[in-house]
């Protein structure tokens, strides 16, 4: 990175990160270099994708098969009234290139599937998960795992929020060593059945932001083996500890998960998160 300068323009955009001594011009140069992939355009992913661009993250990666609608924008506010009807992946690139037209943005206006998954995140620094149902969480999670990408995930439900981060290597538990399957249908309430505030989604979706720059960093430390939880009404953060499981169906001993699992996605009333 030694050969690379910076323009003026980008000393005085970055200028509040390169005072920071754990990151100053080295860690900046890192951080424009570097590549986030995020599974989702609407809660989580708005605020995510805005900061990361703010960042100066070099490269970012979308997937969201959806339209905005008028009920996404009390939470999703990387879009507007205006983009109802549109494309959210095209209407999250738009607000992007606003923010720092110097980001590469590219858009993948579809969910993921046994059959694109692995290619959409192969290249990627780090992925970021705002999925709206709990089986593209678990098959993002099991990808990531295959091509050895950190993913940092985030779901919120009402007034509470839920983060982990997953390193891969060994010694690194995965996700399925804290959530083996995903629940039955209908066990966990959607957002549209139970509500959400919208301002914890953005707890949530900064949150997940904050723990990607570290790991692109290499600052600080990770959320890899431990589980957070936020609850907004009572103002409270908990950690609880994850260690790997050696019956982990995926990471174990003896692993019965060896490639990627298509689960089926009826709605998304099987969903802890909101998109």
């Amino acid at each position: 990175m030694s050969d690379f300068q910076f323009t003026e323009e980008q000393i005085e955009r970055y200028s509040r990160h390169i005072l920071l001594r754990e990151v100053g011009g080295e860690g900046q140069k890192r951080l424009m270099k570097s590549s986030a992939f995020m599974v989702g355009a609407g809660g989580l992913g708005a605020p995510a994708l805005l900061y990361l661009a703010a960042a100066g993250v070099g490269k970012i990666g979308i997937a969201d098969g959806d339209v905005v609608e008028i009920s996404n924008l009390q939470r999703q506010v990387i879009h507007g009234t205006p983009d109802i009807g549109r494309s959210k992946v095209l209407s999250a690139e738009e607000a992007i290139l606003r923010i720092n037209p110097e980001c590469e943005v590219h858009v993948f206006p579809e969910r993921l599937n046994v059959r694109n998954a692995r290619r959409m995140v192969q290249g990627y620094d780090i992925v970021l998960d705002g999925s709206d149902n709990f089986p593209t969480r678990f098959l993002v999670a099991d990808c990531c795992r295959f091509e050895a990408i950190p993913l940092v995930s985030a779901a919120v439900l009402r007034f509470e929020g839920q983060l982990l981060t997953v390193l891969p290597g060994e010694g690194n538990p995965c996700y399925r060593c804290l959530f083996p399957e995903p629940p039955p249908p209908g066990l966990v309430p959607s957002c549209q059945e139970a509500g959400v505030l919208g301002a914890v989604v953005g707890v949530m979706g900064m949150l997940q932001t904050v723990e990607s720059l570290k790991v692109l960093l290499g600052i600080g430390d990770i959320m890899s083996h431990h589980f957070l939880l936020y609850d907004a009404l009572e103002a409270s953060f908990r950690t609880v500890k994850r260690i790997s499981d050696r019956a982990c169906p995926l990471c174990g001993e003896n692993p019965s998960i060896t490639e990627l699992v298509e689960y089926d996605v009826t709605c998304t009333t099987t969903s802890s998160e909101t998109s």
